[in-house]
Parts: structure tokens; C-alpha cells; sequence
């Protein structure tokens, strides 16, 4: 996976530099085209299990065939209402990103998410995609079998060309998951120095981490640009009003941190958008905040959902996690936590500068592994509404 990293590196704007100053320039990357909406900056095969029972075999699929990830999760099964169309909404979401390539959709049979009705709704999102189920097929082994043979043929027609595009074709995640100090006062700064040149060169940031809107609505909601915006951020925090959720750590500390702390994160851009946990992105430019908690892995589900192609994760307790979908850069504010993790880390804010970090998430975005692609670790969560029968 790992490709050569594009030689032009951009230096601190204190030089003067024209490609530090100037949006977009000298910020251009190779991409996958796509027939849909979006470049992917990776072109994988997602085997993606409609319901926790089907997961063990689309893990089994995806690691037989070269290419292929799977999305192994807890959900589809005796969901009701709400928290079943959001484990849906997210899967096609999540399959819908434009670093896959197309996907295939592994069912028991007799679940809530049913897997035929999921590869249906991936397909009128335009991805290439089939469909298997373990019930149908005769058991696990005959499922594994035919489920091989369907991703591997998916692999073989899925093989787009990569062109140069500019930074205004990235959509970037962006999670800080703990709001400790050394992330509110140095690494959620860098970032949102970063999230700034890439709104200025075109391109969008997708703002995950609900607990700073819940503990600042009226200061977050100063910087949402349109009354469409507006609105839907009402109904955000009306339903965290209407459903309170358990008092974390993290929600503690955005309760203790000032407003400007916590917009640190996006920078001085206004937001343009808000998304609904699993919602597609759909502004073409600028800062959009989706509604998902700061853990991790929930957080890089919603926002690889969203359409995100690469997440920025600050975390100050250095977390090394990654996404199966989306490759994840990490950044951390601690020094401690530097030193003594610092090969499961991509940089340390500080000691790298926004232009520094900026050509570290563009070689990302042109292919080069993040520290966690290289180590080979994933995890992937969806958030829940409501309990499980």
C-alpha cells in the first residue's frame, strides 16, 4: 500500500513561502476517480456484515482476498426504530465512502438489517456491490466460499485510475477524544490552523466530538453560518436535552474549558453544515459538525460515513487506533505520551508546525501509511440510540 510520497513539502508561513500563503497551491494529491461523488485516497473492498452474527465470515472473506477490509460490529440484530435505521443509514454510509471501491454486503438471514435490503441501498448510492448470506448459502464454509469469490471479482473490476487533484477535493475528519489540557491548548490549535488552509483551499472538515457543542450550544451555535445550519443544530441539542447522555470524563472537561477552547478545533471558520450521526456530507465546502460522542471509534465511524477520506484524531492519552476505511493520522499535545509511543503517533503538536502537519496529512492523502495503517490496527463502532431486544 505504501506509495511514494509526493518530494514537494511546504514550509512555515513565517518564511513567506507562496505555497504556505497561498490556498491550495502546491497542495494537489493523486486520487482515485470514482463514477460517484468524492476521490478516494484508498481503494478498498469493503466485506461489510448487515448484522453481528454474519461478522466472523466477513472477517474470514475480507482476509482472504488481497484489497478487501471488513467492518466487523455489534449491531443489526433486535434493534428497534431509531437505533436500527441508524445502524443502516451508517453501514451504506460507511460503504458509500470514496475510498471503496465497491462492497459486499454478508447477511445470517433472519436479522433486523436485512443484507440484501443494505446491498441494495449501497447500490443506489452508485458503489459496485453484492450480497451473501450464510443461511442461504448452506452455512459458514459454502458462504466463506462464495463470498471469496464475489469480493475477488469485485477487486478485479474495480481498479480506477488516480489523478491529480487539488486540496479543495479532500474531505477531512477530525476527533480530539479526550479535551486534556495539552490537547485544548497545543494540539487542537495545530489542527485547527490545519482545518483552516484546507476550508481556504476548497476543501471540507467534518468536525466529530458532541460534547463541546452539548457543554457550549450557545457559543457553537454563534459560529453556524445559515439558518438551515441553525436549525438543524437546534434539533441536535434539543435531543441531548430530551435524552441526556451518561456525564464522561471528556464531557466534564468541555464543560470546564472556555468556549474559544473548544472552537479551537475548526479553527475561525464558520460552520456551514450539521450532520446527523451516518449522514452524508453535502456542502461543498467549509466546516460541517456531525453529531457523534469523542470515543474513537464511534467518532471515525460517523465520520467516515460522512464521507470523510482521511481523520485527523488528536488525543492526548495517545490512542493508537485506526479505522478500517479511512486511514488515521494521530496527533498528540503530550510530550510523555510522545516519547513513550511514539512509533503508534504521526506527530506531536509543539514541535510541528500547521505547514509541517499539513504535508504530512497530504502525503497521506497521496497514499503514504499512516503509523497505524502500517501497524495494521482498526477498530470500527457505531453509536447506539437506545437498547437491543
Amino acid at each position: 500500500m505504501t506509495r511514494e510520497r509526493d518530494a514537494e513539502a511546504e514550509t512555515d508561513s513565517a518564511t513567506g513561502n507562496a505555497a504556505a500563503t497561498e490556498p491550495g497551491a502546491g497542495t494537489g494529491f493523486e486520487a482515485y476517480a470514482r463514477d460517484r461523488d468524492g476521490v478516494g485516497v484508498r481503494n478498498r473492498v469493503l466485506v461489510v456484515p448487515s448484522v453481528i452474527c454474519s461478522h466472523a465470515v466477513a472477517d474470514r472473506i475480507a482476509d482472504a482476498v488481497s484489497g478487501a477490509v471488513s467492518a466487523p460490529h455489534d449491531h443489526g440484530c433486535g434493534q428497534l426504530g431509531d437505533d436500527s435505521e441508524r445502524t443502516e443509514r451508517t453501514l451504506v454510509g460507511v460503504a458509500a465512502n470514496p475510498n471503496v471501491a465497491g462492497a459486499l454486503a454478508v447477511g445470517l438471514g433472519c436479522e433486523t438489517v436485512q443484507s440484501d435490503r443494505l446491498a441494495g441501498s449501497i447500490a443506489d448510492r452508485g458503489v459496485p456491490v453484492e450480497e451473501v448470506a450464510i443461511q442461504r448459502e448452506g452455512g459458514t464454509d459454502a458462504c466463506r466460499e462464495a463470498g471469496i469469490d464475489l469480493a475477488t471479482a469485485l477487486r478485479a473490476r474495480t481498479e480506477p485510475e488516480r489523478e491529480r487533484v487539488g486540496l479543495e477535493a479532500a474531505t477531512v475528519g477530525v476527533v480530539s477524544s479526550d479535551c486534556r489540557p495539552s490537547s485544548l491548548e497545543s494540539a487542537d490549535p495545530l489542527v485547527g490552523r490545519v482545518v483552516e488552509r484546507i476550508v481556504d483551499a476548497g476543501g471540507r472538515a467534518l468536525i466529530a466530538g458532541n460534547e463541546r457543542v452539548h457543554a457550549h450550544p450557545d457559543a457553537v451555535r454563534e459560529r453556524v453560518a445559515t439558518a438551515e445550519a441553525r436549525e438543524r443544530f437546534d434539533g441536535v441539542t434539543d435531543r441531548a436535552y430530551d435524552s441526556p447522555a451518561a456525564v464522561t470524563a471528556t464531557r466534564k472537561r468541555a464543560a470546564d474549558a472556555t468556549p474559544e477552547q473548544v472552537r479551537r478545533l475548526w479553527g475561525d471558520r464558520p460552520v456551514r453544515d450539521v450532520l446527523e450521526y451516518g449522514e452524508r456530507a453535502a456542502h461543498e465546502t467549509g466546516v460541517a459538525l456531525v453529531d457523534a460522542p469523542s470515543a474513537f471509534d464511534e467518532a471515525a465511524t460517523a465520520l467516515a460515513a460522512a464521507g470523510a477520506q482521511v481523520v485527523l484524531h488528536v488525543t492526548a492519552d495517545g490512542i493508537p487506533a485506526g479505522h478500517p476505511i479511512v486511514p488515521v493520522l494521530t496527533v498528540t499535545g503530550d510530550r510523555d505520551t510522545y516519547d513513550a509511543l511514539c512509533d503508534d503517533l504521526d506527530a506531536l503538536a509543539g514541535e510541528t508546525t500547521p505547514d509541517e502537519l499539513l504535508a504530512t496529512l497530504r502525503g497521506v492523502l497521496d497514499g503514504e501509511p499512516t503509523r497505524s495503517e502500517r501497524h495494521g490496527v482498526t477498530t470500527f463502532a457505531i453509536t447506539r440510540v437506545g437498547p437491543s431486544i
